[in-house]
């Protein structure tokens, strides 16, 4: 198995599995029961979309297709410079 996506979002994890689904890719997301545990387990890195190891160049490219990683696609913006905002 290869890792071809790792999240701390369930939702993320389960739409670049379904979307390497539908692109005829077997995929698994591993870490997810761990979700509600506590304690010593790490906070972040838990999800983790794998598929077998000959479907990894495909996978990667449908994954990068997704454009999850895009920082520039993040509709909530923090920036104080954008323009026709009037700041209170």
């Amino acid at each position: 198995m290869q890792l071809v996506y790792q999240t701390s979002n369930l939702f993320d994890a389960h739409l670049v599995k379904h979307a390497l689904e539908d692109a005829g890719i077997p995929a698994f997301v591993f870490g997810e029961s761990l979700l509600g545990a506590g304690g010593e387990l790490p906070l972040f890195g838990l999800l983790r979309v794998c598929v077998p190891d000959p479907a990894r160049p495909e996978a990667d490219q449908v994954v990068a297709a997704l454009g999850l990683d895009d920082a520039t696609a993040d509709p909530i913006c923090d920036d104080d410079e954008v323009p026709g905002s009037v700041l209170a």
